[in-house]
């Protein structure tokens, strides 16, 4: 069963989202699950460089205090799902058009699974700025992928047609929050869901396929 999950990098309810997904998918060890992964950009105007965060914090909600408040949610359900989210180490707010194009390449390595959970990992707990390239080129080393392949791809402009092409098709979808989880290319979920909804959603698609298949 194929699960299409259109997420950004930098969306900390994508990463709620995966563990709740995963969690999901561990109750139907019956199905053989596929699970890809697509781009979205929160942030499409974000620059090249990012956006120093503090910055961002002021600007968006009127400082860190406030932001604070906002994201009490957040952590409260990463910690439900027994993720640490450590805020505060995050210096950066990167742009994610190269940690999409990575994700990308993953995916046709058959790494993608733990490319986006490093980057989650790096972003969210150890507060890296994933929108460095050698911190892209880490993480895609770590996974088993050909280090200098990835760096001399991060140089040019390889597949971010393809990543803007993709996105777009999400937007004309009318995805306008992420995660957006397509279960089966048929049953669409929008935001992070608790794991029991995933899994009505997995058995009725898989009720579905076994109706169309008698």
């Amino acid at each position: 069963m194929q699960i299409d999950v259109i997420s950004d990098s930098i969306c900390p309810w994508c990463f709620i989202g995966k563990r709740r997904l995963e969690k999901a998918m561990a109750e139907r060890p019956q199905i053989a699950f596929e699970v890809i992964w697509r781009p979205y950009q929160l942030n499409p105007d974000t620059p090249h460089e990012g956006y120093d965060r503090k910055a961002y914090l002021q600007a968006k909600f009127g400082g860190t205090d406030q932001a604070k408040g906002v994201y009490k949610m957040v952590l409260s359900a990463a910690q439900e799902e027994g993720l640490d989210f450590a805020l505060e180490k995050q210096k950066r707010l990167p742009n994610t058009l190269d940690s999409h194009r990575l994700n990308h390449w993953a995916l046709t390595a058959g790494v993608q699974d733990a490319v986006v959970e490093a980057l989650f990992r790096k972003y969210f707990i150890e507060g890296e700025d994933i929108g460095d390239p050698k911190v892209l080129v880490g993480v895609a080393e770590a996974a088993g992928m050909d280090a200098a392949v990835v760096a001399e791809l991060l140089k040019g402009d390889a597949d971010r047609e393809l990543v803007l092409r993709e996105e777009a098709i999400a937007r004309r979808m009318g995805v306008t929050g992420v995660p957006c989880f397509i279960v089966d290319q048929k049953l669409v979920m929008v935001g992070a869901q608790e794991s029991d909804m995933l899994l009505r959603a997995i058995d009725h698609a898989a009720s579905q396929a076994s109706q169309a298949a008698e």
